[in-house]
């Protein structure tokens, strides 16, 4: 509820307040001793001048009346003197304790500008037609301030320093005796008791437009007075604001009226006081805060002196600001404008807004890059609006040629569903960029478990991994070729491309370099793309990739995953024991040596010692060397390969006559068809595909 009252006021500032108790010795018959108000509606109490009671149990002491006064009284007189107990006779009456706590807001009409303040007091009569406002406070005037006989005690919470008065700033609690001339005063605020417990002295603004509470006490037994104040809600202070030494037997008359006092003067303030509480020889009781009433909102102000001054000088800063807002919008459309066409619009569900992969990227910062490679760079990152993580590839491009069939076929690929396939959520694009979104895969790629370097080691993948990973990939490659309503030719596979999930399962991904065509019709792929090593013998020859170059290019990755080493490598220190030509290590003429020998296994990743299977690594190497075939009619279709693997069909045996081509020695008489040429060498930290943009064919690893 108060944050609903402090919300209310937040616009406004909170006015001078002046807390006075005013003791009168009275003969009136003996009252109330304790009542607590939690709002005003019903309450009965004995109102003055512009004091009223608002709908909403408010009490209102002072209005929009230039130099006006109000009070406000509980109806009934308290007797506050107690003869000692073996004592008689007055003069041995003695003045009993008291407490009273309420709390108050202060609305004005300016935002630093107050009025003098209001008052609680016990007075001797609820007639104080001769008091004056301002600086009076509606208690005293010029004759009778510091007249002894008034019989008051206050407390009072000014806002205005008055030199007559000799008041000690603008934002202040005076205890005062029969006159405006504090006893004692202290600058407004409290000491807190949540920092740490040392009590570290808090200012309050008493025009601040907050709701505050008070609490004042007389103990009769030490003649001290004490006042501590806190913001509304806040627990008492247990370190007070003021405390003082006063005897208040000669101040306060027998029976005498509590309430309060405020006057205005040419600044239009409103006092509140929202609950009241008091108690005689006891604490007075508490206030509960969900009763009391709402604050009420602030209206429009009129139009002041003030306001006209500032108004030139606030339209100024109005114009700075909308300039400064203008440049601000423009160069966050020029951060994240897009490159959109007409043509886009159906594919418009597979579009990312660059807003969102910007934010999801942080910006596409070098701490979320994943990976570099190809025509790309990879970079981690979390939708903003769903809290996926994604990989978002980054491409280059310089014309808008083949865009929009490169667009429909990320439309139409972005429909692959399988667990062994990384989806590719969609696309975003810019001038002379473009962006594919895939799943984000937490173990990586599949080469850097096989090919560790320097700070990329990871812990070397067991055999049983190893198969469930070839077997993962084979099926994704089937599901392409053969169970999908199209035909898609993946034209780069390899370990760089095969990427691990939190479940060390592998997922074939980057489809940058997939093509698609209708069952039963010919691809019209013209140029080369693809890896080095992975490459079929006709698609050099040819340029056109099929199904079945996919399937050799699937045999040099059954033979890296299994012996743990590149399709061709450069010996940097030649090994006799290498097959090759030069200096160039060639993976499946070494691996057919071996077989030639009798030996197959002897191939397997030496890595493993003897912890793997002999019988699945012989069939994963000799499936490896008849996908390799450098004839595509003698190489098996990927679903004769998930058979083998799986043991539903046995594999059949190579023939003796088994040849391979020399991959090197077979693609430099096509070197013209290539853009570069790769090579791997130990000391490189990743693969570069070899290829070309033909119409919109991308290539590149993670």
């Amino acid at each position: 509820m108060w944050q609903q009252v402090c919300s209310a006021m937040a616009a406004n500032r909170v006015l001078p307040m002046v807390v006075v108790a005013v003791m009168v010795a009275a003969t009136s018959h003996g009252g109330a001793v304790e009542f607590a108000y939690n709002g005003f509606g019903g309450a009965g109490l004995s109102l003055d001048g512009t004091a009223t009671v608002t709908p909403a149990g408010l009490l209102q002491l002072t209005n929009d009346t230039n130099m006006s006064k109000g009070h406000a009284f509980h109806p009934d007189p308290v007797k506050f003197h107690r003869a000692p107990a073996g004592t008689a006779g007055a003069a041995a009456a003695a003045v009993s304790s008291f407490s009273t706590t309420f709390v108050f807001a202060i609305v004005s009409e300016f935002l630093d500008l107050s009025t003098s303040g209001f008052a609680f007091l016990v007075a001797p009569t609820t007639d104080l037609s001769t008091a004056m406002p301002q600086q009076y406070l509606g208690m005293f005037n010029g004759t009778d301030n510091g007249d002894a006989r008034n019989h008051v005690f206050a407390v009072e919470l000014d806002t205005v320093r008055n030199p007559e008065f000799a008041d000690i700033n603008n934002n202040h609690v005076g205890v005062d005796v029969n006159s405006l001339n504090s006893t004692a005063a202290a600058p407004a605020g409290y000491f807190d008791d949540d920092d740490d417990g040392d009590g570290t002295f808090r200012n309050l603004s008493l025009i601040s437009r907050d709701p505050m509470q008070v609490w004042l006490d007389y103990d009769a037994a030490t003649a001290e007075v004490t006042v501590a104040m806190a913001p509304a809600r806040r627990p008492r202070p247990r370190r007070p604001l003021i405390s003082t030494k006063i005897n208040l037997s000669m101040v306060i008359t027998d029976t005498a009226y509590v309430g309060f006092s405020s006057a205005s003067s040419i600044v239009l303030v409103k006092h509140y006081v929202l609950g009241w509480s008091f108690a005689l020889d006891g604490a007075a009781p508490a206030l509960d805060y969900d009763k009391l009433p709402k604050l009420p909102r602030i209206g429009p102000k009129p139009r002041s002196k003030a306001l006209t001054i500032a108004l030139p000088i606030a339209t100024t800063v109005s114009v700075l600001a909308a300039v400064g807002v203008a440049c601000l919008v423009l160069r966050r459309r020029l951060r994240y404008a897009e490159l959109r066409e007409d043509w886009e619009v159906e594919f418009g569900p597979h579009r990312f807004a660059y807003k969102d992969l910007y934010d999801a990227t942080g910006g596409f910062r070098d701490k979320r890059l994943l990976g570099a490679g190809g025509f790309g760079r990879v970079y981690r990152g979390v939708l903003p609006a769903s809290g996926t993580e994604v990989a978002v590839k980054k491409v280059s491009h310089e014309s808008r040629q083949g865009m929009k069939e490169f667009v429909a076929e990320v439309a139409s690929i972005g429909r692959l569903r399988h667990r062994n396939l990384v989806p590719l959520l969609g696309y975003c694009r810019r001038e002379g960029e473009l962006l594919l979104v895939y799943d984000y895969m937490p173990n990586g790629s599949l080469d850097k478990h096989l090919h560790c370097h320097g700070g990329d080691d990871k812990p070397v993948l067991d055999w049983a991994q190893r198969l469930h990973i070839i077997r993962g990939v084979a099926a994704g490659l089937l599901y392409m070729h053969e169970e999908w309503e199209k035909v898609v030719i993946h034209r780069d596979i390899k370990a760089s491309n095969v990427l691990i999930d939190g479940e060390m399962n592998g997922r074939l991904g980057d489809f940058g370099l997939a093509r698609l065509y209708d069952h039963g019709t010919d691809p019209q792929t013209t140029h080369v793309v693809g890896t080095m090593g992975y490459l079929a013998p006709e698609l050099v020859r040819s340029g056109k990739a099929t199904t079945l170059s996919d399937v050799f290019a699937f045999g040099a990755f059954l033979l890296e995953v299994a012996c743990g080493r590149r399709p061709i490598e450069e010996e940097e220190e030649h090994d006799a024991a290498a097959v090759g030509v030069g200096d160039r290590f060639v993976l499946v003429d070494w691996v057919l040596g071996h077989w030639r020998k009798g030996s197959i296994t002897g191939a397997v990743d030496t890595r493993l010692g003897l912890e793997y299977d002999a019988t699945e690594a012989d069939l994963v190497l000799r499936l490896g060397l008849a996908c390799l075939h450098p004839s595509p009619a003698a190489r098996p279709t990927m679903r004769q390969v998930t058979q083998y693997l799986d043991g539903s069909a046995p594999l059949p045996e190579l023939p003796a006559t088994y040849l391979t081509l020399d991959t090197l020695a077979g693609m430099e008489g096509h070197h013209s068809l290539f853009d570069s040429w790769f090579v791997w060498r130990p000391t490189s930290t990743a693969a570069t595909s070899v290829a070309t943009m033909s119409g919109i064919a991308l290539s590149g690893g993670r």
